[in-house]
């Protein structure tokens, strides 16, 4: 009786901690490793971020999401990174660099000029593509597009190599993961706060 009685005293606190490890990384936060250059210069490849799981996702949030359903080429088991420009329900247009949402010009001080401009490719590598001939591609730039119920619209920070929803379109809610924070000790000052503080 004793023998069990001490087993049990180291037995339960371990299986505690684990059951409050487990319930913390699928409910409330969990470690991710930033896989490719599309969230460049605010995320590195490799580098690793937190996601808060049941923080609200706002306009310029970072999220994490399952991007397979969403993009046609992603894998069972892919997640990507991106930021939110539209939310349920917002008209998102494209103008000479420029992202309106609900016909409000959308500050994009996280990144540079010519990063918003630069050029994108097809897919098949023909650099003659830029933001503009997207957008005309997929309605979305001259125009406008309305981001449906339950459903995101999302860019990478590095537009000419992301891979997001000018191409594939909308994610959906379900299909989140969470928010993106960058502790304090990884990255410079200013790329911590392009990410952690530009939700609105």
């Amino acid at each position: 009786m004793k023998v069990l009685r001490e087993i049990f005293s180291w037995v339960i606190p371990i299986a505690i901690g684990l059951l409050l490890a487990l319930l913390l990384k699928n409910y409330v936060l969990s470690p991710v490793k930033v896989d490719g250059p599309s969230m460049q210069p605010n995320l590195e490849n490799n580098q690793r971020v937190w996601i808060f799981n049941q923080a609200k996702v706002k306009h310029l949030s970072v999220i994490v999401f399952d991007a397979h359903g969403e993009d046609p080429s992603a894998k069972p088991g892919t997640d990507y990174v991106k930021r939110v420009i539209g939310l349920p329900g917002d008209t998102v247009s494209y103008k000479n660099g420029t992202i309106y949402v609900n016909n409000k010009k959308i500050k994009q001080n996280f990144i540079s000029e010519s990063e918003r401009t630069s050029g994108t490719t097809d897919g098949s590598g023909h650099s003659s593509w830029n933001l503009k001939t997207l957008s005309k591609r997929f309605k979305w730039g001259n125009g406008s597009v309305t981001v449906p119920k339950g459903k995101y619209f999302v860019l990478g920070d590095h537009r000419s190599v992301s891979n997001d929803s000018r191409y594939w379109g909308f994610v959906d809610k379900d299909k989140i993961a969470g928010v993106v924070k960058v502790p304090v000790w990884s990255s410079t000052k200013t790329k911590r706060a392009n990410v952690n503080s530009l939700g609105y």
